[in-house]
């Protein structure tokens, strides 16, 4: 009997802390005002692109693409955290004006946590956001996780460590296993491949054909590599880039890939100016500023560059802070053989560039230096970034077996990525500068637009990869010397300094990376990941300036009105 009260006595003493916590963790939770200031940071904004012109089939093909990156929300939010479309569900329950802000917030975020405030939680009863997503076994812990990682016959760990698995707890015992994406998200998947293979049906363009019907075969199979080779020879007025790709979201080693979707038009006119950039790569690559042996003799290729309006993204492709462009596949394997094409989304650039970069610039940079900022620099050196991701190590040697830089680096990798393919991308445009490949005046512009960049992309917090990339990358150089600070808390490019300071931090980052020196790279983040204060009072300055986008898609709405009245 005592025993019997004795775990009722426990058991009411659970409840009472955990109502106790409920409570505690609803007053610190934002009220309306709060919650909508909180949102007001991101700039509601169209973004459109004109598909008028596209045949008939075209655009039948282009809605049935929209509806399947629809279907890349719905996995995001699964793969971000176990409890999101029971949260989901009861958000859209509330119509309130606070429960509509909620859930518009939520739905920005893909889930319960503000992205801009270091993934704090602004909805009641939401957990810490779990580091390894949903990609790991609730309750498991990274040691655990690595440990049986590490007692894997070294065939089945490239199971476990890949990009379409997900780590789940084993039924019959207490150990883990690696389950196929094909599996984990076999409803969704069939669905989406459904209307791969629809849009297939509907287009004329053989090379997008090809595309959508290989990425609909590696939706059923989990072997996304044809896919990927096919995405890379894409040659249509339609680009769609869907499926799992990028890793930020796993925080525990960066190996698994999220969903996402970006539909988009592209820009031919603009993709024929930017053709001479990829023609560079190669003389790029053996100029960089890194020892000789850990350069790439020979590019997989030549790297396809896409200049784009989109018509729709979704999934990883539109949470939190927009993506402005990207360099995919991530698979080495086709990186080696082809190398990674670089899509520019142009009209986000643009709706980005004016929004935020522009009010940035009249605060943060010094009073002459404000005339130098340009969106041709900022566009331009958004470019080479992505082409930098393709440049440098990838495959290298740990000790004596062959490994990957994304491998050797775990959670540091995203982080040191983004610095270096900024910096690097930095360091070719005054290659090309000097060369005479790109004209003299980009010299000025490109650091002074990079700098206020810097200022807009740390706002975005450094608990991301991009904003910790750019922290990296702003402290180092103020500590070279290379930017400055006046009395007037406004910045400054020494002249005299830049080239030397990038070139300098280029070569830390790439030797960095070729020797997957993962306690460097700790040392690193621990050093220069954070934002000082200087760097603060500057920030404080920007509160009414939105931070980034909050872009709402027109035209794809416009394209899925008119197939439903057909």
């Amino acid at each position: 009997m005592k025993r019997s009260l004795s775990v009722s006595f426990a058991f009411l003493t659970t409840l009472m802390a955990g109502a106790l916590h409920l409570r505690s963790q609803e007053a610190s939770m934002p009220d309306l005002a709060k919650l909508q200031s909180m949102t007001a940071r991101l700039a509601p904004v169209n973004i459109t692109a004109d598909a008028s012109r596209l045949p008939e089939g075209e655009r039948k093909a282009l809605a049935r693409l929209v509806e399947a990156a629809r279907i890349m929300d719905d996995l995001f939010l699964r793969q971000v955290w176990a409890g999101n479309e029971a949260m989901l569900q009861q958000l859209k329950k509330d119509q309130s004006p606070f429960g509509k802000a909620r859930l518009h917030y939520f739905l920005i975020n893909k889930g319960p946590w503000s992205r801009l405030d270091d993934n704090a939680p602004f909805i009641p009863g939401a957990p810490p956001k779990p580091e390894g997503a949903n990609f790991y076994p609730a309750g498991a812990t990274k040691a655990e996780v690595e440990a049986w990682i590490k007692s894997l016959p070294e065939k089945t760990r490239g199971l476990a460590t890949g990009f379409f698995t997900t780590i789940r707890r084993q039924p019959s015992s207490s150990g883990f296993a690696a389950v196929n994406y094909s599996i984990e998200y076999s409803n969704e998947l069939t669905v989406a491949a459904r209307l791969l293979r629809e849009a297939a049906a509907l287009t004329a363009q053989p090379t997008l054909k090809t595309y959508l019907t290989s990425r609909a075969d590696a939706f059923l199979s989990n072997d996304y590599y044809a896919s990927d080779v096919a995405w890379m020879e894409l040659d249509a007025s339609i680009e769609p880039t869907i499926g799992p790709y990028e890793v930020y979201e796993d925080e525990w080693f960066n190996y698994k890939a999220a969903f996402e979707a970006f539909i988009a038009l592209r820009d031919d006119v603009e993709t024929a100016k930017l053709a001479k950039l990829g023609s560079q790569l190669q003389d790029i690559e053996d100029h960089l500023p890194v020892d000789p042996r850990h350069r790439n003799p020979k590019l997989g290729g030549m790297a396809p560059i896409r200049v784009v309006n989109v018509i729709l993204a979704a999934g990883d492709g539109n949470c939190g802070v927009q993506t402005a462009a990207f360099n995919l596949p991530n698979d080495e394997r086709v990186i080696k053989e082809k190398g990674a094409k670089r899509v520019m989304l142009r009209n986000v650039q643009q709706a980005k560039f004016q929004a935020a970069l522009v009010p940035i610039s009249r605060i943060v940079l010094a009073a002459a230096d404000q005339k130098n900022v340009s969106f041709d620099a900022f566009f331009t050196h958004t470019v080479m970034h992505e082409l930098m991701h393709g440049l440098g190590p990838h495959q290298i040697q740990a000790g004596a077996r062959a490994s990957t830089v994304r491998q050797e680096l775990k959670e540091t990798y995203s982080a040191i990525e983004e610095a270096k393919a900024d910096i690097a991308g930095l360091f070719a445009l005054q290659y090309l500068v000097d060369k005479g490949v790109l004209d003299k005046t980009l010299t000025q512009s490109m650091y002074d637009t990079f700098l206020a960049s810097a200022f807009r992309s740390i706002r975005f917090g450094i608990n991301e990869a991009h904003g910790r990339g750019i922290a990296i990358q702003l402290n180092s150089l103020l500590d070279y010397g290379a930017f400055r600070t006046a009395p007037d808390g406004t910045f400054a490019v020494n002249a005299g300094k830049i080239k030397d300071g990038v070139n300098a931090l280029t070569r830390e980052l790439l030797t960095l990376e070729a020797e997957g020196n993962y306690p460097k790279a700790q040392d690193m983040i621990k050093r220069l990941a954070v934002v000082r204060p200087e760097i603060q009072r500057a920030l404080d300055k920007l509160q009414g300036i939105p931070v980034d986008i909050e872009p709402r898609f027109p035209a794809a709405e416009r394209l899925l009105s008119s197939a439903a009245q057909k």
